[in-house]
């Protein structure tokens, strides 16, 4: 520690915090100890901060091991949440509730850059942003849930090169409870989810029934009202609040030419919680293509919780042109009649989004071929769920009221 003092004290003397090294001194540090020949200090001062012979980061390090069960996801905990808060507030310079281009990159400075994962979402679009455009805390901490859903390895590995500094990065993270699967009249569903607050939800539907507005909508509220057709997939993800008051994430997903691949496959379609089965109620041979893609796939699909959806409700509706009607086609799967959907309605949209929330949390009641009467069990999980509430939901809430009370303060 003498030496450290020496340097900030007389080479640096405006470095004058006995508990800290500033860069400069750090680097003058490394050279004295090069030029008397101590390069086992240095090697240790490497190895302190996990450098392996390669001066690359230890994979230990960076990829912790978490023990993950097939059927559980990953979400963030209370401590990754503060962590995240307190990053971004620490780079919102100018304190206005974005992080602008240049904040965004100084933030990513002792990282590779922006995760690949977040250029295929193709961030930031795929979240909330302020008024000017730029990253806003709600869309930061969006992004991050994502993030883990999709891939907790990549949160590890950011993390570690963001300076989380809580012994291992695993702390910022929670491992839900396995996915259980019940079985009645014959037919298995999912089992009611109490511990969860990231949902993902696939949407389907044929070209120009109003997909791609429908993301549009949930991100910014507004939409493009030029088509432009749906090639590489797309997703994004926004909190949206419950019926009494908790909140939660939900992941929208649009598959483009995709679509047949994924839904061919099954871990993608296990990590899809719900499926929103869209239709343009203005066009007459908007809903035959559900019938056919779900007749295509019903193996695959019958097991997903579903809501059907008519949108462009404020245009003239027009009887389907289809082997069945909607209304008697939902019938059939003991599912709830089309819900009307106009992007122009933002309480009908709001309605939708919960509605797809509680489909995912209450699959029974949802489930394509399942007779709606509420499993016992799933009840018991239900009041569960309604007496513990969700302690991270309230922390992802709590941490926006901090930052919103510390920017006051400034």
């Amino acid at each position: 520690m003498n030496i450290v003092s020496k340097v900030n004290e007389v080479i640096l003397p405006e470095a004058n915090d006995p508990q800290y090294i500033s860069e400069n001194s750090f680097i003058i540090l490394n050279k004295m100890y090069a030029e008397q020949g101590r390069h086992e200090s240095i090697w240790g001062i490497l190895r302190a901060f996990h450098y392996t012979n390669s001066l690359s980061l230890n994979d230990k390090f960076l990829y912790p091991h978490l023990d993950v069960h097939p059927n559980s996801s990953v979400e963030l905990s209370p401590t990754g949440y503060r962590f995240l808060v307190d990053l971004f507030l620490k780079f919102d310079k100018d304190n206005d509730g974005g992080l602008n281009d240049e904040e965004l990159a100084n933030l990513f400075l002792p990282t590779p850059g922006i995760p690949k994962l977040w250029q295929e979402s193709q961030f930031p679009s795929s979240i909330v942003r302020n008024e000017e455009g730029y990253v806003s805390l709600q869309g930061w901490l969006a992004q991050w849930n994502l993030t883990t859903f999709l891939d907790h390895r990549t949160t590890l590995e950011y993390l570690a090169f963001l300076g989380f500094d809580e012994e291992s990065s695993v702390k910022a993270l929670r491992v839900t409870k396995p996915r259980k699967i019940r079985q009645k009249q014959g037919k298995q569903y999912r089992g009611a989810v109490n511990d969860r607050n990231v949902f993902n939800c696939f949407v389907l539907g044929a070209p120009k029934s109003g997909k791609t507005s429908l993301l549009e909508s949930f991100i910014s509220g507004s939409y493009s009202e030029v088509y432009s057709p749906t090639i590489k997939p797309r997703i994004c993800v926004k909190d949206i609040e419950l019926r009494g008051g908790k909140q939660c994430y939900l992941i929208l997903e649009e598959l483009g030419e995709l679509e047949p691949a994924i839904l061919e496959n099954k871990q993608r379609l296990d990590s899809c919680d719900v499926i929103c089965y869209t239709y343009d109620s203005s066009d007459p041979s908007s809903f035959q293509y559900l019938v056919e893609l779900r007749q295509k796939y019903s193996k695959m699909l019958d097991d997903v919780p579903s809501i059907f959806v008519a949108l462009k409700a404020d245009l003239d509706k027009q009887e389907q042109r289809a082997d069945v009607q909607p209304e008697n086609y939902t019938r059939d799967l003991f599912l709830s009649s089309p819900l009307h959907i106009s992007n122009a309605w933002t309480t009908s949209l709001h309605e939708l989004f919960i509605q797809l929330v509680d489909a995912a949390k209450t699959p029974s009641a949802a489930t394509p071929g399942l007779e709606t009467q509420t499993d016992s069990a799933d009840l018991e999980n239900l009041k569960h769920f309604l007496v513990t509430g969700g302690a991270v939901g309230v922390m992802a809430i709590f941490s926006v009221f901090i930052w919103r009370g510390l920017r006051s303060a400034k």
